[in-house]
């Protein structure tokens, strides 16, 4: 079956404002700059004909898409998209972490070594695991046109699956808050069509970010 997928990431928290890391453990909401985001997302695709909205089980998705919920769309939540669980750093400043236990890590998994993880985290291992688990429930979805809503570092993984990558090759893909990836399937496979798009905030919509 031919399929039209949307994959977005949350809108701006006030520790995505901060760079104060939030991985899964930490339940965020959306700051007014995260709400307005969302808007501009929903007043651009509003029209589309989705069958599905899924999300992480975290509120800043939820919130993201909430206008989309709020229309009766049927909404599944997975915590197999849940965002990476970065362990002790969770709630410090990226300036903690970023020069050395991060960049280790990365090193690491770009040289598939993937069972590198930082203390009391979450491995890319396992992240790339549940990712497996999250696409295949996605085959197995009769609905053509389908909204997902999730993280940073889990669509950098999850995208690895979408271009038929390894997860060594994630960090190729950015990540925006409400950046949009979108993709048609058909007998061949994926076809990518957006890239972490951000059309929808630029200034011709009222949206100067």
């Amino acid at each position: 079956m031919n399929k039209n997928i949307y994959i977005l990431r949350h809108g701006e928290t006030e520790n995505n404002r901060l760079a104060i890391v939030q991985g899964s453990g930490i339940d965020g909401t959306l700051n007014q700059k995260g709400e307005e985001q969302a808007k501009a997302f929903y007043q651009k695709y509003q029209e589309i004909p989705f069958e599905l909205v899924v999300t992480s089980t975290l509120q800043r998705t939820h919130q993201t898409v909430k206008s989309f919920i709020d229309k009766g769309i049927p909404w599944v939540q997975l915590p197999e998209i849940n965002e990476m669980n970065w362990g002790i750093h969770e709630g410090k400043s990226y300036a903690t972490w970023m020069e050395q236990p991060y960049k280790e890590a990365i090193t690491d998994w770009q040289n598939g070594r993937y069972e590198t993880r930082l203390e009391n985290g979450e491995s890319a291992a396992e992240l790339a695991a549940r990712m497996e688990v999250f696409m295949q429930w996605l085959e197995t979805r009769e609905e053509s046109t389908i909204l997902i809503c999730s993280h940073g570092r889990a669509m950098r993984c999850m995208m690895t699956y979408f271009f038929g990558l390894p997860v060594s090759e994630m960090e190729k893909f950015s990540h925006k808050n409400t950046g949009l990836y979108q993709f048609l399937k058909d007998k061949n496979g994926f076809n990518s069509i957006l890239m972490n798009d951000i059309s929808h905030l630029n200034s011709d919509n009222g949206f100067p970010f």
